[in-house]
């Protein structure tokens, strides 16, 4: 019998470690076309991911200088941080995309009116990854619509289930 190593052990097929939601994005957005960034983090960020102290609702991503950044990103230190290092909860942090995909982001922000927004945060292999989404604004017309849409399914549902 082989013996299987430490690594990997009982995570093949197993959805990846959800950190944050952004479920504000899909309701205020019509998402396109997801991609998976990796992400550029201080230690006393890593520690407060692993904590599950992050907030994705105000964050979004822009592209300036052929670099991706994410703004917005509410990371709350943890009380046990180091005292040598002064934690901004709120700063700047870099996408790490290959230059193809900040290339095709660019242009449909640019030209398309598109906008790309955080939609979760997630462990992989041991890294931190965010899901962005290239999005269109939804109106407020079309929110009432969806909303309207999505309680009549359940009630439907719950008619069916009754038998009535």
């Amino acid at each position: 019998m082989a013996k299987q190593s430490g690594k990997g052990k009982g995570t093949k097929g197993q959805p990846p470690a959800t950190i944050a939601v952004n479920r504000k994005a899909r309701h205020d957005y019509l998402i396109e076309e997801r991609l998976e960034a990796g992400i550029a983090l201080e230690g006393w960020e890593v520690k407060a991911l692993r904590a599950g102290r992050v907030q994705l609702k105000e964050s979004y991503v822009l592209v300036k200088d052929g670099e991706a950044w994410l703004f917005g990103a509410h990371i709350s230190p943890l009380p046990s941080a180091s005292t040598h290092v002064q934690p901004d909860p709120t700063r700047t942090r870099k996408l790490l995309l290959h230059r193809a995909e900040i290339a095709r982001l660019a242009g449909a922000v640019e030209r398309r009116g598109y906008t790309v927004v955080p939609l979760s945060m997630y462990w992989k292999r041991g890294k931190a990854k965010v899901e962005i989404a290239l999005a269109r604004g939804r109106k407020a017309h079309d929110k009432r619509a969806r909303a309207k849409e999505r309680d009549w399914q359940r009630e439907k549902a719950r008619l069916l289930k009754s038998g009535a």
